[in-house]
């Protein structure tokens, strides 16, 4: 198979070793005689499975033994913006929301269907092109009046990514990490809880990854449905109902290649030089490429950029998917040209972009 250059924002590239260890235990899992998709979820070795999945992320994000726990669930990013707000917002405070682009007001809205949720700092004036003060705007926030502070680290549509977490102090801060984890180092226990599609970062579509301390578990509203309290999850080992067991599995997998990579700091050093690469490349063109986002808040995971007009967008995005470069459109409500370099892509793969990126512009400027 000739393997094409995957810049795709989600489903997104994994390791090739990845995919082939996956493949070659697909049919028949740890001597079991039956395939992973075959096995009951109250099975030994699944529940071993989940357990090693739980305790490799906390490992490599330096949590182990701090008081987090990690619940696999489905439903994805967006489930969990409903999902949070319904647990957390309750006694009259109000969840304050960080307003950085789409997915970010995609948490508000669902938060505003459940409860009080207020937007805290908004980058929306700039056309999400500049990322707002979060530092100015937390002022004189309390525990009487704050559910919890709701941050999205890192924007897969406009490609602007926070550079560190904000101090929010005795409110709990709460993250979605969807296209950024584990591609650099950050002070964590800022965090109360964080969640992540698989699909980026850690693994195949089909679970999400929640990580929460402790004692917010105990907090969480306990009037809820069962399956939709976050208790419920931790309490059963993420074994309450049937979870999407291979794509934990595939997970387990992607956590166990980032550890022999070299771990979190490995993938923040192979992130700065991929984007690197492609901001370099954008920088030199003498304007006909575009970045969207102002340089100090651009994105490690998703470059973005605008050429002349959409014509040559066009003409960019067919050249480049016959020359092997896949995914690179710009999301369908923004436009432009879209490179998602998440912690599977090669560093490589952006060396050939931004390769063709030059010819393109040599041959058309």
């Amino acid at each position: 198979m000739n393997r094409q250059y995957n810049f795709n924002p989600g489903p997104a590239a994994l390791p090739l070793e990845v995919l082939e260890q996956g493949r070659d235990s697909f049919v028949e899992y740890g001597g079991q005689g039956m395939s992973i998709l075959e096995m009951s979820h109250r099975s030994k070795p699944v529940e071993t499975m989940v357990e090693e999945t739980e305790r490799l992320l906390l490992e490599l994000i330096g949590l182990q033994g701090a008081g987090y726990r990690v619940l696999f669930m489905s439903g994805g990013a967006s489930a969990q913006f409903a999902l949070l707000a319904m647990n957390f917002l309750s006694g009259g405070k109000a969840g304050r929301y960080v307003l950085s682009g789409s997915f970010s007001e995609k948490a508000y809205e669902e938060a505003l269907a459940v409860g009080a949720a207020e937007v805290l700092a908004s980058g929306k004036a700039s056309g999400w092109a500049r990322l707002p003060n979060v530092d100015a705007a937390l002022g004189n926030l309390t525990e009487r009046d704050t559910a919890y502070v709701h941050l999205t680290t890192n924007n897969t549509i406009e490609g602007s990514q926070f550079k560190a977490l904000p101090d929010t102090g005795d409110i709990p801060l709460i993250a979605d990490m969807t296209s950024d984890i584990l591609s650099r180092r950050l002070d964590w226990t800022k965090l109360a809880m964080f969640y992540a599609g698989a699909q980026k970062n850690l693994g195949p579509a089909g679970v999400t990854a929640v990580v929460a301390r402790e004692d917010l578990l105990t907090e969480a509203n306990a009037k809820l449905p069962t399956i939709f309290r976050y208790g419920t999850y931790a309490k059963n080992n993420s074994l309450y109902n049937t979870p999407p067991v291979h794509a934990i599995y595939m997970m387990k997998l992607m956590l166990e290649w980032t550890a022999a990579q070299g771990g979190v700091a490995a993938m923040e050093a192979r992130s700065a030089e991929k984007a690197s690469l492609l901001y370099d490349a954008i920088d030199a063109s003498g304007g006909f490429y575009r970045g969207i986002v102002e340089q100090p808040d651009r994105s490690a995971m998703n470059a973005t950029w605008r050429l002349p007009d959409e014509a040559l967008e066009k003409a960019f995005v067919q050249e480049a998917r016959s020359a092997g470069f896949a995914g690179l459109a710009g999301h369908r409500s923004v436009g432009g040209i879209r490179a998602s370099i998440y912690n599977g892509v090669e560093v490589e793969a952006c060396r050939a972009l931004a390769g063709f990126m030059n010819d393109f512009r040599s041959r058309w400027g």
